[in-house]
């Protein structure tokens, strides 16, 4: 039987999103129905926010 995950969408400010397996961390361009590293059935995603903390750093820089 095959495990069952799902995807953790990282969303950037100025890249593309991707997509990680929760068992396996493998990074995917693209969501899936399995994981093309460690072949677990997704079940939904997540999302994480890190463009926050990209956008805090580029106020900083720009001090806004």
């Amino acid at each position: 039987m095959k495990k069952k995950a799902y995807w953790t969408r990282h969303t950037h400010l100025f890249r593309k999103d991707e997509y990680i397996c929760s068992v396996c961390r493998n990074k995917a361009p693209k969501p899936t129905e399995t994981c093309p590293n460690c072949g677990s059935v997704m079940r939904g995603s997540r999302t994480d926010v890190n463009w926050v903390d990209e956008m805090e750093g580029m106020d900083a820089i720009l001090d806004d």
